[in-house]
């Protein structure tokens, strides 16, 4: 898995390239985000688009990285989600639990907006 951010006023966007598979990966992402959250940046969105692969411990790497906003007063959003990755959301009813966008144009509006997509 790499990781690669870029930044879009106080939006912080991570890019997610390859499988997301938890173990080392967890960490990694829980690195990156305690990071931003050093540097006052809590509002994160995370593009999945170029996820090849995602298993149960890799949905637990993004519960943990919204717990971990979430407890620090930020708030974590997936951009577009792929069929698949959409579907395993849904299957396991965190699309409840996560604000999902079809871009990331959309995720990083709804951060000015305050408003949900389901």
């Amino acid at each position: 898995m790499r990781l690669k951010t870029k930044e879009f006023d106080d939006v912080v966007v991570i890019e997610v390239k390859g499988n997301l598979m938890g173990g080392p990966d967890l960490q990694k992402f829980r690195e990156l985000l305690h990071k931003l959250l050093d540097k006052g940046k809590k509002k994160v969105v995370v593009d999945v688009k170029n996820v090849k692969f995602m298993n149960s411990a890799g949905l637990g790497t993004l519960i943990s990285g919204l717990t971990t906003m979430r407890n620090s007063g930020g708030d974590l959003k997936i951009a577009n989600p792929t069929d698949k990755i959409e579907s395993l959301l849904m299957i396991t009813r965190l699309i409840r639990v996560f604000e999902t966008y079809n871009s990331v144009e959309e995720a990083v509006a709804s951060y000015k907006k305050r408003t949900k997509k389901r």
